[in-house]
């Protein structure tokens, strides 16, 4: 994860919550008033967010001193304490939603990555992310993807070609997209194609597409087309693909499955913060 942009991500969200002034602590708490903040898990899980924790508090005030307990990757259950901090308890307070927000959505990701990782483990298909992340937030929902043992997808439009079905229709044809876009793309960049029939597969495997992938088709169709595709092109199954039937898709044989549900629509692992004051 890059530190740097973290940090500018973390400052956006603190102006965004605090504007001018925290209305509550800043009039309640003096600068000397000294406290301690717990961050506790109120639900098992994988914890992602270490360095959101450790960063954000210092964010609003590089005085704070933080301890994290647990590391990323790590189960925790209801109890677990995953960090301590002590700091001013205004520095404390101003910081803890926008932190906690943050870790919440990132151990989701995280746990439920994990638990469909479980599921095909075996098989050799590894699961992958989607674009299909919070806005502003992709780097976060990224890295908690591989955290929880899962692989990224692209991360953008900028570094690789994803050639769909509307790429496909202006072009006319999957051949004419893949020459046109490799005539200009450098040697590093892949090119990807989203296939649906039979026909589609064949012109793919022919225009030598790096990766192809097999769009809202059935294990069984995936299992039957992937006997024609040379070792040399990866595969990836996607849509239509759920908690009780990915196991199906990954022994039809593909190399990845993108799962666009592990960052657009988990819950929130909860987990809350306790900030006690300072007797001394």
């Amino acid at each position: 994860m890059n530190t740097l942009k973290l940090k500018s991500m973390l400052e956006h969200f603190y102006i965004e919550d605090i504007g001018d002034t925290d209305l509550s602590s800043d009039l309640l708490f003096p600068e000397e008033v000294t406290g301690e903040l717990s961050i506790v898990a109120k639900m098992e899980g994988i914890f992602c967010g270490k360095k959101v924790i450790e960063e954000g508090l210092r964010v609003i005030d590089d005085s704070s001193t933080v301890i994290c307990h647990v590391e990323d990757g790590e189960q925790i259950r209801k109890g677990t304490v995953i960090a301590t901090a002590k700091g001013p308890v205004c520095s404390l307070l101003k910081s803890e939603r926008v932190i906690l927000n943050l870790i919440q959505r990132m151990s989701a990701i995280a746990t439920e990555t994990h638990r469909v990782v479980k599921k095909v483990k075996g098989t050799g298909t590894k699961v992958c992310d989607t674009r299909k992340t919070m806005p502003g937030l992709r780097m976060l929902d990224k890295y908690a993807v591989r955290t929880g043992g899962g692989f990224n997808h692209r991360n953008g439009l900028y570094d690789a070609v994803m050639l769909k079905d509307n790429h496909l229709a202006f072009a006319g044809s999957i051949t004419k997209a893949v020459e046109t876009v490799r005539a200009t793309i450098g040697h590093t960049v892949k090119i990807e194609v989203e296939i649906e029939t039979f026909e589609q597969l064949q012109e793919a495997i022919a225009a030598k597409a790096d990766i192809i992938m097999f769009d809202n088709c059935t294990p069984e169709t995936i299992k039957e087309w992937k006997s024609f595709v040379p070792e040399t092109i990866i595969t990836e199954a996607s849509g239509m693909i759920t908690n009780d039937t990915i196991r199906d898709y990954a022994e039809a044989g593909v190399d990845y499955i993108s799962l666009g549900y592990l960052t657009h629509s988990v819950k929130a692992l909860d987990i809350s913060a306790n900030v006690t004051i300072s007797t001394n």
